[in-house]
């Protein structure tokens, strides 16, 4: 299995406050990872440098090989133009907690937007196409509906709809169940395990550790900006090694 994602000596710092303290990780083509850990502990941080919402202070991301919102020139890493970034964040699909769907589009709208923004399908096709991927995610019928009309868990099933519509390399999800009310949980990471089923890359920041141990290949334990345990789920949630990651566990379980 080829590496998709490498993560290199990551650091990140807001103000006085290290929040990642030299992440290293690599995925590798189709591998699921759950990050668990608690608020704070710079889980949705790494998210946002992935995809270079945040800019690493030290260190670097590459997705198939290609670093992400730099270039080298010299010795050095430089800034890419804003341009250069977004069309590299094409290759990554986000779903955040809070869906970010537009109030005053429909759902078949919402999904469409991304391909008409990007030039790869004019509206007609786009409006299509986002049919399909509402079917995908089990909203084939509501295409129609506007966000204020669709259920907790409808909308970010729209968000993971909207997020596919490019086709990336990598989607990142993060804490996607913890705005839903519990009723609406189990249709969501039903459709991201329909996802992991089908070969897709993902790095999912998660809460919920029964659904980490039944979809992740590897399970990532990170505190206070540095990844404390990393491996299969039967290690790290049923006989993790680092004594942070137990007393985790024990508040969590």
């Amino acid at each position: 299995m080829s590496a998709a994602l490498e993560i290199r000596n990551v650091h990140k710092s807001f103000g006085p406050r290290e929040v990642l303290k030299g992440v290293d990780l690599t995925i590798g083509s189709g591998g699921v990872v759950a990050v668990l850990g608690p608020s704070g502990s710079g889980k949705s941080t790494l998210l946002r440098a992935i995809n270079h919402l945040e800019r690493p202070d030290l260190g670097y991301v590459a997705l198939h090989g290609e670093l992400i919102g730099v270039e080298v020139r010299g010795e050095r890493l430089h800034e890419l133009p804003p341009r250069a970034v977004r069309r590299q964040r094409t290759r990554i699909g986000f779903v955040a907690q809070s869906f970010n769907l537009f109030a005053n589009l429909t759902a078949r709208d919402n999904v469409a937007e991304p391909l008409v923004a990007h030039r790869r399908l004019d509206r007609a096709a786009a409006r299509e196409r986002a049919v399909e991927l509402l079917a995908k995610v089990g909203l084939g019928d509501r295409g129609d509906a506007y966000p204020r009309h669709l259920s907790g868990g409808q909308q970010q099933r729209v968000a993971i709809a909207r997020a596919l519509a490019l086709e990336p390399d990598l989607v990142l999800f993060d804490e996607p169940t913890s705005a839903l009310d519990p009723e609406l949980v189990g249709e969501v990471l039903s459709v991201i395990r329909q996802l992991a089923d089908s070969g897709a890359t993902m790095v999912i920041v998660t809460h919920e550790i029964g659904f980490a141990r039944e979809v992740a290949d590897d399970v990532v334990f990170i505190d206070g900006g540095v990844i404390v345990e990393q491996g299969p789920p039967s290690q790290v949630l049923d006989n993790p090694r680092q004594t942070r990651t137990r007393e985790f566990l024990a508040r969590v379980l």
